[in-house]
């Protein structure tokens, strides 16, 4: 099983390119921290190369910037080629099957633009109180 699950934040702004055959394909790094901290007490931080491809790669270009946190779910490949110094160089990368964005936007307006994701759906009416629990009877439950 090859399966990778990371939540990060952009160490860049991500870069999309079209192949010959026009396919998009976006890449960025992000930022992953560690979970435990190094002898000083800093938690240090792993930057893992994402490559995603076709509209996911597209929707990466529009909506992440640097900074942004986001969740890739993909996975890991390694490829390798001939430098111009004739060594060999070995890459390895996150193949991302899907990416999803994690808070806001980072601009300074938080208003709805046409085009741009649509905004969370309201809390239905049931709801009786900012705890998001809906009030049931006892009398209701099934148990």
């Amino acid at each position: 099983m090859n399966k990778v699950i990371l939540i990060g934040n952009l160490a860049s702004d991500p870069e999309l390119r079209r192949t010959q055959s026009d396919i998009p394909v976006c890449t960025f790094r992000i930022a992953v921290q560690r979970r435990f901290a190094n002898q000083q007490g800093v938690r240090e931080a792993d930057f893992i190369p994402i490559v995603v491809w076709r509209q996911t790669a597209e929707l990466c270009a529009r909506f992440l910037t640097k900074g942004r946190k986001c969740a890739v779910v993909g996975q890991l490949q390694t490829r390798s080629y001939d430098a111009q110094d004739g060594t060999k160089r070995y890459v390895t990368e996150v193949v991302a099957d899907e990416v999803e964005f994690l808070g806001g936007p980072q601009n300074s307006s938080n208003s709805y633009n046409p085009g741009d994701v649509p905004p969370p759906p309201e809390p239905s009416s049931s709801y009786t109180s900012n705890t998001g629990f809906t009030q049931v009877d006892d009398d209701e439950l099934p148990f």
